[in-house]
């Protein structure tokens, strides 16, 4: 299993952080999603069948700014 974290902007209420979890999970492979709305953050647990540049691209697509932070 693989973790990266991002930090993601306009992540300001339940919704919106609903609709980021549902973006990821439907990527292969994703075994786990922490989003902390108080430091923007998201941790992503995955295996080998997703990379972060397609979890990075499923959160754009969703609408988030993002980014890589260092894990």
């Amino acid at each position: 299993m693989h973790r990266q974290l991002f930090k993601v902007g306009g992540l300001n209420d339940i919704h919106r952080m609903q609709m980021l979890t549902s973006a990821i999970q439907d990527l292969p492979s994703v075994t786990h999603i922490d989003i902390s709305m108080e430091s923007s953050e998201v941790d992503v647990e995955h295996g080998n069948f997703v990379s972060p540049e397609e979890i990075l691209q499923a959160i754009v697509d969703a609408g988030f700014d993002a980014e890589y932070t260092a894990h």
